[in-house]
């Protein structure tokens, strides 16, 4: 089975709807995302900072010949490690999901940003490797594909190995390590005092070799000045020297890059004196900040780059796109590697790599715009559900998606009848049109960055009419902030939501009518990862629920 998110890799996806979901159900038209702020200027020689807007964290790279391969961490979400390639570092495609079986992992009852952290993915001898960790869903495990678009294989568990992170080198002579955020020896001396560790893996089995395990670095650069969360690990090798990188400070405003080098893996990595490679710590009020996370790629013609996080926040240090990927140029200077200067701002601007012309659009470009009219009987890869990878509650036929209520209420941690996609611009467009809710029902448009913090503006049939109401979730605490009574039908009913920066508006519209607002402006901060907390960004998209009977 091929890996594709909602499209042909998911057996489960359009599964007949069981008896116990078919009591009451809604149905849309379509579904459309816009964005509404400035397109980044395109020239013949430059392209766009990030080259994966909205959330798409924790990137890491490899390269197969001519082509690259790039995962993200997914979390709690469905299906999970997103895969996208390029020819030329500029112009990505999503291929798949790594991640796109029940078999494969059960993010049941999770919190939205526990599940699967910062994945490493590598290439060798003809098979492709992401290594990463199930956060309280199994711990760290290996999954392999000889094609990144799938199928990739059920994970290979390593109990052994603890912590987050995991990276995985393959040396020139093909003895294989794995180096991973862990603990460190001992009683942490402060908060936020972690260590990276290594061990030896055998290829042939995925199992770690007894006793191999070596601690590579306490604490961070230097453990005299209490740096905290050293994790992300990532091990090349150039020249005769061995490289480690690692993020620093935790992925918030303090986000860096460091590395550290030794001429042997049975020898200490010694820091380099120039740390940070890469951070925006020293620009509090730049557009860009939180960098880190990197992971480096050579080209076939010798050059070096990198990715890595960042995000781009509004008033103060909120953002609703989240961490998003963003790459550079790397160079070498004195055995070193450097991205960027200390003080200088992350380009939004890059010039082209040699030999490379824009010739299409480039995946941020053709994220400005998604429209769904479900007329397919499978769905965008851009589609994300919550926690597990069954869809009985979901259906894709005549040109309608219909959703089948399990819950009361989206807070619920149990499985919700939820999908949605990705917030990926500063300010956006986002509607949907109802074609039918059912007795007993309630169904609409949500802004969602996790359960506990959300809006959801929803229908909900009556005796004669409809409501529309507009449901804020903050901390867990739901309240109606506006209602509207309709006469009619819901069908041909469209909900739409567009955000700028701070805020975000909600509106009922009739082809027949005028745009009618659903309550004042709402704070988007509410959706914002610095006022929800977790690691994730937020998703637009489509919800129903049950309503007790009255």
């Amino acid at each position: 089975m091929a890996s594709c998110s909602f499209g042909k890799g998911l057996a489960l996806l359009m599964m007949v709807l069981p008896a116990t979901y078919a009591s009451a159900d809604a149905s849309f038209d379509w579904f459309t995302y816009e964005a509404a702020d400035s397109a980044p200027p395109q020239t013949n020689n430059t392209f766009s900072n990030p080259i994966l807007p909205g959330f798409y964290p924790d990137p890491s790279i490899t390269r197969k010949d001519d082509t690259y391969y790039l995962v993200n961490s997914s979390f709690a979400y469905t299906p999970g490690l997103p895969i996208f390639k390029s020819q030329d570092l500029v112009h990505w495609e999503q291929v798949g999901h790594a991640l796109s079986q029940p078999s494969q992992a059960d993010f049941s009852g999770l919190r939205t940003s526990r599940g699967i952290f910062a994945p490493t993915i590598r290439y060798y001898d003809g098979l492709f490797y992401i290594i990463t960790t199930a956060v309280d869903a199994g711990g760290n495990f290996i999954i392999t594909a000889k094609d990144p678009a799938g199928p990739w294989s059920d994970p290979v568990w390593l109990p052994e190995v603890g912590g987050i992170d995991p990276d995985l080198f393959i040396d020139s002579d093909g003895r294989a390590y794995i180096a991973h955020n862990d603990a460190p020896p001992g009683e942490p001396e402060y908060d936020g005092h972690r260590a990276v560790w290594m061990w030896e893996l055998d290829l042939a089995t995925l199992k770690v070799k007894p006793d191999s395990r070596k601690l590579l670095i306490n604490g961070g650069v230097d453990i005299s000045t209490k740096p905290v969360w050293i994790e992300g690990p990532h091990i090349y090798r150039k020249n005769g020297w061995y490289y480690l990188t690692c993020a620093e400070g935790g992925t918030s405003v303090n986000h860096s890059q460091v590395v550290f080098r030794t001429k042997s893996l049975s020898e200490p990595f010694v820091p380099f004196e120039n740390n940070p490679i890469l951070t925006q710590r020293d620009r509090p009020e730049s557009d860009i900040t939180s960098t880190g996370h990197a992971d480096f790629i050579q080209t076939p013609e010798g050059d070096w780059w990198s990715v890595f996080l960042a995000t781009r926040p509004y008033e103060g240090n909120h953002y609703n796109t989240g961490r998003e990927t963003f790459i550079l140029p790397l160079t070498w200077e004195e055995g070193w590697p450097t991205l960027l200067p200390a003080g200088e701002p992350v380009p939004t601007k890059l010039p082209l790599p040699e030999g490379v012309q824009t010739k299409s659009e480039t995946f941020a470009q053709k994220s400005r715009r998604f429209h769904d009219d479900f007329g397919d009987t499978t769905l965008s890869q851009q589609w994300l559900a919550l926690n597990t990878f069954e869809r009985g509650w979901l259906k894709v036929s005549d040109s309608l998606l219909t959703l089948s209520p399990i819950t009361d209420t989206l807070t619920d941690s149990a499985q919700s009848a939820f999908i949605g996609k990705r917030q990926q611009h500063m300010a956006f467009s986002s509607a949907t049109r109802l074609n039918q809710v059912a007795a007993n029902t309630a169904a609409g448009l949500v802004v969602f960055q996790n359960r506990d913090f959300h809006y959801f503006m929803g229908v909900e049939p009556q005796k004669e009419g409809y409501t529309v109401f507009l449901e804020k979730v903050e901390d867990g605490a739901v309240s109606r902030v506006a209602t509207k009574q309709f006469k009619g039908e819901v069908d041909g009913l469209e909900l739409r939501v567009t955000g700028s920066g701070d805020s975000l508006n909600f509106f009922t519209v009739r082809e027949t009518t005028k745009q009618l607002a659903v309550g004042d402006t709402q704070p988007a901060t509410l959706v914002s990862t610095q006022t929800a907390g977790g690691f994730v960004g937020a998703l637009i998209g489509l919800h129903a629920r049950k309503v007790s009977q009255k």
